[in-house]
């Protein structure tokens, strides 16, 4: 009896230890699951931030390659329409004093002796290699060894002439000669011409002789017309 009473005990006392081993077991894997789920959340949070990170730098990257684009587009159409611009400014330019010869009308530059009103023609001459354009009055003075007597204009519209190389071209001086009792003296010995636009001026001989003053006359009878008029 007592035999069969301790094999009794044993027997209890394994199935206990049994158990208890069962439950330990049980627990240490519940653990080791939380510690392991931990980890595997913070390197799906960090892949997340880096993907944010790099399409902030995208985007800042594809607004500098806008920016760049558009910059030398604008560059480039500038350039374009200022060579453009100075490419179609290109042609005849306006005939200066240097490049002109000055001369009287046909025949030996003398005038009549008529006491009536006369016309002097007085050509300009393109002597340069290259066409260029003249529009308007000239400047005449008549000179004395008393003064000067600036010319009046006509009331012709003055027109756009082209001369080229080597062409001319002519205004019309009309005076009025002086002749004894006919009023104030003017003894004309040259006359100074400037071109149209021009300040830089030629002097030639006056061929006419007195001429009748009428300076401060509203209706002078000695006046320039314009160049090809």
């Amino acid at each position: 009896m007592r035999l069969f009473h301790a094999a009794t005990a044993l027997a209890a006392t394994s199935a206990l230890a049994l158990t208890l081993t069962a439950c330990g077991n049980g627990s240490g894997n519940d653990a080791s699951g939380d510690q392991s789920s931990a980890p595997a959340s913070s390197p799906s949070a960090t892949a997340s931030g880096g993907a944010q990170t790099e399409n902030a730098g995208a985007t800042k990257d594809a607004g500098s390659s806008t920016g760049g684009g558009s910059t030398g587009s604008s560059t480039g159409g500038g350039t374009g329409t200022t060579t453009g611009g100075s490419g179609g400014g290109t042609g005849a330019g306006r005939c200066h004093t240097a490049g002109l010869g000055f001369s009287f009308g046909s025949g030996d530059g003398k005038v009549s002796s008529s006491d009536d009103q006369q016309q002097l023609a007085v050509v300009l001459k393109n002597k340069t290699s290259a066409a260029c354009t003249i529009q308007g009055f000239p400047g005449v003075d008549l000179k004395s060894s008393g003064g000067s007597w600036s010319l009046t204009r006509s009331g012709a519209t003055p027109k756009k002439v082209t001369l080229a190389a080597g062409s001319s071209t002519t205004f019309t001086i009309t005076f009025l000669p002086w002749n004894q009792g006919s009023g104030t003296e003017f003894k004309a010995t040259s006359v100074v011409v400037t071109p149209p636009n021009e300040t830089t001026s030629t002097t030639l001989a006056w061929p006419g002789g007195s001429v009748l003053l009428q300076d401060g006359a509203t209706h002078p009878g000695t006046y320039t017309g314009p160049v090809g008029g």
